[in-house]
């Protein structure tokens, strides 16, 4: 990267950046999907035993 331009090169302020818009884009994603059933019934909740 040493051939690059300072303008092009990453910034600490570009990565931080790219996270906080990836934490926004993913709580939007689940806001609007809202699976809190599915989430709850997959992980939270214990699966009955078998009975035979």
């Amino acid at each position: 990267m040493a051939g690059l331009p300072a303008k092009l090169r990453l910034q600490p302020s570009d990565v931080k950046s790219a996270a906080l818009w990836g934490v926004a884009a993913a709580s939007g994603a689940l806001y609007l999907v809202q699976p809190w059933g599915w989430i709850k019934k997959t992980f939270l909740d214990k699966p009955e035993p078998e009975q035979k």
